[in-house]
């Protein structure tokens, strides 16, 4: 039932990014328009949608679950680049490959779809797992695309969703409350995050040339690996660690995580890729290709996750 609503949100979220790519198809606005959205998507909506995800009654179970949820995250990320860089060696991949293989989307989907199929009292749980990929993503990802092996954790600390996510673990911890009028206020703006992320995407698309995307000979490997290889390893991996028996609903909790390690490759890959010189154009087809596919490959996943 689960895979059924997902695909069905899934799809929903399609015929929004078809209206972001009619959008400039059709000559009413330029795919770098995208830009304006994109940062208000990451220095507003994004921020928002976490602080309010943690507004919720301080339980013992709820911190629990986020522990869970936490170490859950760290050995999902942690296994998989212990994968990928093995099939680094064996395949001969490059750090654009590598980097869109390890690193998911979630930042941008895993909200959405975990509030469309499971609830927003569930979001709180998928905090963990950004917080682990953000810190990863300009550590690890930043030092593999730009060839050094120092990071700089100021960076890492003062990115504006990390801020979001410290503030609002600090606000459960304290069992601090926001008044109605500003917790309304995020929740309305929070529920944007959606909509905006796959309208933003479908503008991009529409500035692409597929051709030039299907050119790229390794591209249904990386996706082949990025959609149903690395989730199909997360799948075994939460099942055989027995996570899920250490806490009341820790079946659901490891879904949430497990969705998110499902979702298509970062955007912020592409980003990165373009900044340190590496072929933005082939992290974005990778990006593409993952996000048109994970419709089929994210309720199957769920699927066997629930066997």
């Amino acid at each position: 039932m689960i895979s059924l609503i997902l695909a069905e949100k899934i799809f929903s979220l399609f015929l929004m990014m078809f209206m972001g790519y009619a959008v400039v198809h059709w000559g009413l606005l330029h795919a770098e328009d995208s830009k304006t959205l994109s940062l208000i998507s990451l220095y507003l909506i994004s921020p928002c949608v976490i602080i309010s995800a943690f507004q919720v009654q301080y339980t013992p179970d709820v911190l629990h679950g986020l522990l869970l949820a936490l170490a859950a995250a760290v050995l999902l990320h942690v296994g998989i680049i212990v994968v990928v860089n093995l099939l680094g060696h064996a395949l001969h991949l490059d750090a654009v490959e590598k980097a869109s293989m390890i690193y998911s989307n979630a930042g941008n989907l895993i909200i959405p779809i975990v509030t469309a199929v499971l609830g927003k009292e569930w979001v709180i749980y998928s905090s963990a797992f950004l917080s682990v990929q953000l810190f990863l993503l300009w550590s690890h990802a930043k030092s593999m695309l730009c060839g050094e092996k120092s990071f700089a954790l100021k960076k890492v600390l003062t990115n504006i969703n990390m801020i979001a996510i410290l503030a609002g673990a600090a606000l459960f911890l304290l069992h601090i409350q926001l008044p109605a009028v500003i917790e309304d206020s995020l929740d309305m703006v929070g529920s944007a995050i959606g909509p905006i992320s796959m309208i933003i995407l479908g503008m991009l698309m529409a500035g692409m040339n597929f051709k030039k995307i299907l050119g790229y000979r390794r591209l249904w490997l990386v996706t082949a690996l990025r959609l149903v290889g690395i989730p199909l390893a997360a799948v075994a991996l939460l099942k055989l660690s027995g996570l899920a028996h250490l806490v009341p609903d820790g079946q659901t909790i490891l879904l949430v995580s497990l969705l998110a390690t499902c979702t298509p490759s970062a955007s912020t890959i592409t980003q990165m890729a373009q900044i340190y010189g590496k072929d933005a154009d082939y992290a974005s087809a990778i990006n593409v290709v993952t996000t048109l596919l994970c419709i089929f490959t994210m309720p199957l996943m769920v699927a066997l996750y629930q066997l």
